[in-house]
């Protein structure tokens, strides 16, 4: 069966698409894939044992992206919306059943984002046993930095993360306490799905997730990556 030929659009298709530092190229967004409970410290204090299990992952939608500097609006539905800050790694180079040994060869590069969190609803999803979609890929849920490209930095594998709200530092960890590192993520979802460029997975947050208010300015970053910034409103 072949697919049909269109000579035009309905309504203009949206793209949306990264910064990348230094360039005036842009990255255009195909998936956002995210992976739960990567840091140790955070499983526990969500309660959960941090043995190392295999991975499990989540998505968002990839317009649910928005720059760094950008407003949050305090999505409807929810009173206990949570931040975690987390690595970003960018597929330049598609595949499917992607050894680890070679997982690094797929990345275009690295930024730093913000997985916000209903976790009122995410509660009520986990104790009903339902999918996490409506906690989890809502409108403006992944605030996201510029990229960097790893042809200039390499592929991180240690590094400071952290996320202050209001000059307090909430959220501190380092990329070294990941239980599954980023090409054994690769690897692992490459078996699941058909990884394709434009692809984004966000990788884990460590432990200090709690609620944001609107007014709250979020500022976080990784080090040798970026910085990223909000404010809630």
């Amino acid at each position: 069966m072949t697919s049909p030929e269109y000579t035009d659009y309905l309504f203009a298709p949206g793209i949306t698409s990264l910064a990348i530092t230094g360039s005036d190229q842009r990255f255009p967004a195909r998936r956002v894939y995210c992976v739960g409970r990567n840091y140790a410290d955070h499983a526990r204090e969500m309660g959960h044992d941090p043995d190392r299990e295999p991975p499990f992952f989540f998505t968002k939608h990839p317009d649910s992206l928005m720059p760094s500097g950008s407003e949050f609006p305090y999505p409807p539905g929810s009173e206990d919306v949570h931040h975690e800050i987390e690595l970003v790694v960018a597929i330049g180079q598609g595949g499917v059943d992607i050894p680890v040994e070679r997982a690094l060869e797929h990345v275009y590069g690295y930024a730093v984002g913000l997985d916000m969190t209903r976790r009122d609803l995410q509660a009520q999803a986990k104790k009903m046993g339902r999918p996490w979609a409506v906690a989890k890929a809502f409108d403006h849920a992944a605030p996201c930095s510029a990229l960097r490209p790893a042809a200039q930095i390499g592929h991180p594998i240690e590094g400071r993360i952290w996320l202050d709200i209001n000059g307090r530092t909430c959220q501190e960890g380092d990329l070294s306490a990941q239980i599954w590192s980023v090409p054994e993520v690769i690897a692992y979802l490459s078996r699941l799905f058909v990884l394709a460029p434009g692809d984004l997975v966000m990788t884990g947050t460590p432990a200090g997730v709690g609620p944001v208010q609107r007014g709250d300015k979020l500022s976080g970053g990784i080090q040798g990556i970026g910085t990223l910034e909000i404010t809630v409103s």
